[in-house]
C-alpha cells in the first residue's frame, strides 16, 4: 500500500523538495541506477537521487518501498486521435491511466488535419502526447479496400506537413508510412519515396509499418518475401521499422526460416526494430528472432480500438505494461523492458534530456510498477498462449511533479493487486 505523509519543514535552512518518492528500487537505465534510493523533486524536475533522504527535507513523502520506480514509460505507437479516427482511444486512458507518462500517435493525423489533434488531443490531455504524423494528408483510416485511396501518392503534400513540423517541432518526432502488400500492390514504393523526401526536409526519422495491412490487387500481388528488400533501400540509420515480430507473411521475418541478408544489413548500420504489437505480435515469430539476435529497440502496444465500431474499445486485451509482462516471460531482463519503454523511444523521439531518464534536472515524469510474482498466462495476436511467472502492474504515476493514481480500465491483461 502506498502511503502519503505531509511533512513540515523543521529546519528551514535545510534544502526543501515538493516531493520525495521515497525507498523504492529505482532502475534507471539512462543513468545506470539500478538500487534502493530515495527521488527527490522540485519543481517539476528531478532534483537529487540518494540513498536516503531526511525527512524534514519533504513537503510530501511518499513510501515506494518494495515497488520499481523507472522513468515515465514512453509508448511509441498509439492512436489517440479520439473521435476523430473510428479506432483511436482516450490519449489519459492509454496514457497516465495505463502507467504511460507519454504516448506518441502513430499516423493518425496528416497535415490536413494535425492542428485538430493538437487542439483537442495534445492540448486537453494530461499525458504527454507527441506524433509521428502519417504522409497522407487525412492520416489514418479504418484499413477497408474502399479507402485505399486516401493513402496513395495524390494525397501527399510534402510541403505543408514539412511545415508543420517546423513549427510544431515539440509533438511532431517523425513521419509514419507503409511498406505493406496492399498499398504496394497499387502504387509500389511511389508513397514510401515521398515519406523519405519528407522526413529528409524535417530532418525526422522515418516510422515504417510492415505486414500487410489493406486489401491487395491481386493483378500486382507483390512477392511476399521481397517486400521488406524493396522498402529497405528507402531506410536510414534512426528510421524504424515496426511490428517486427509480426506474423504477416509479407512481415520483416514471415515464413521465412531467417531474415534476409538485406535487413540484416540495415539493422547492423542502424535501421531500428520497434515491437508494435496490436494485432500482428506472434510469440513463434519472437522466439524465431530472438534466437537469431534481433531484439526490438523500443516496445511499444499500438493499442487501438476496434477498426469498424467506432469508438468501441471491448475487444482490447493489451497494454504496454502486460506487453512488458510478455517480455519477461520471453527471457527478457527487467533492465531491458524498462530500457525499451524508456531511455530508447526518448532517443528516438531526441527528448533523452527530458524524458525517458532520471538524470538530474530531467523532468519529473515516474512510473512507479508493483513486480508482482504468480503463475500468469499471456497471450499472442493469434492467441497462443506463453506462461511467465511475473507481471508488472503501475500503481502510481509522477507527470511533471503532480502524482496521479492510474484507474487502470485498459488494463485488462494484467490481474488486479
Amino acid at each position: 500500500m502506498l502511503t502519503i505523509n505531509w511533512v513540515l519543514a523543521m529546519n528551514n535552512n535545510s534544502e526543501q523538495y515538493d516531493l520525495v518518492l521515497k525507498g523504492g528500487h529505482v532502475i534507471d537505465p539512462a543513468s545506470n541506477l539500478n538500487g534502493i534510493y530515495d527521488v527527490a523533486i522540485r519543481d517539476q524536475k528531478i532534483a537529487k537521487i540518494v540513498a536516503q533522504l531526511p525527512s524534514e527535507q519533504a513537503k510530501e513523502i511518499v513510501s515506494v518501498e518494495g515497488k520499481i520506480v523507472c522513468p515515465g514509460l514512453i509508448d511509441l505507437h498509439a492512436h489517440v486521435y479520439e473521435w476523430v479516427v473510428s479506432d483511436s482511444l482516450c490519449a489519459d486512458d492509454v496514457g497516465i491511466n495505463s502507467g504511460v507518462t507519454t504516448v506518441v500517435d502513430q499516423g493518425d493525423c496528416g497535415s490536413a488535419n494535425f492542428l485538430g489533434f493538437k487542439a483537442y488531443v495534445v492540448e486537453k490531455s494530461v499525458t504527454d502526447v507527441r506524433c509521428f504524423p502519417c504522409i497522407n494528408i487525412l492520416g489514418t483510416a479504418s484499413p477497408d479496400s474502399d479507402k485505399t485511396a486516401l493513402y496513395g501518392p495524390d494525397m501527399v503534400d510534402i510541403e505543408a506537413l514539412v511545415s508543420l513540423a517546423q513549427e510544431n517541432p515539440q509533438i511532431i518526432r517523425g513521419i509514419k508510412t507503409h511498406g505493406e502488400s496492399g498499398l504496394m500492390s497499387r502504387w509500389g514504393t511511389q508513397v514510401i519515396q515521398l515519406a523519405r523526401k519528407a522526413t529528409d526536409l524535417a530532418n525526422l526519422p522515418l516510422y515504417l509499418h510492415t505486414g500487410v495491412l489493406f486489401d491487395i490487387e491481386e493483378s500486382n500481388r507483390p512477392q511476399v518475401d521481397q517486400v521488406i528488400d524493396q522498402v529497405i533501400p528507402f531506410l536510414k540509420p534512426g528510421d524504424l521499422l515496426t511490428h517486427c515480430y509480426g506474423m504477416r507473411p509479407d512481415g520483416l521475418l514471415g515464413k521465412r526460416l531467417k531474415i534476409s541478408g538485406s535487413l540484416k544489413e540495415a539493422i547492423q548500420e542502424g535501421i531500428l526494430l520497434d515491437l508494435g504489437h496490436g494485432v500482428h505480435f506472434s510469440f513463434n515469430v519472437a522466439r524465431r528472432m530472438i534466437e537469431q539476435g534481433f531484439r526490438p529497440y523500443t516496445i511499444s502496444s499500438d493499442v487501438h480500438g476496434d477498426f469498424t465500431i467506432p469508438h468501441s474499445d471491448a475487444f482490447l486485451k493489451y497494454s504496454l505494461c502486460g506487453i512488458m509482462s510478455k517480455f519477461l516471460a520471453l527471457g527478457f531482463t527487467l533492465e531491458e523492458v524498462i530500457a525499451g519503454t524508456t531511455i530508447n523511444p526518448a532517443r528516438v523521439l531526441r527528448a533523452e534530456m527530458e524524458i525517458g531518464t532520471l538524470q538530474t534536472g530531467s523532468r519529473a515524469d515516474i512510473t512507479v510498477l508493483d513486480l508482482v510474482d504468480g503463475d500468469f498466462v499471456f497471450h499472442d495476436s493469434i492467441n497462443d498462449r506463453l506462461v511467465g511467472n511475473q507481471q508488472l502492474v503501475p500503481t502510481l504515476v509522477v507527470r511533471a511533479g503532480q502524482v496521479l493514481h492510474p484507474h487502470g480500465r485498459l488494463l485488462r491483461d494484467l490481474q488486479p493487486i
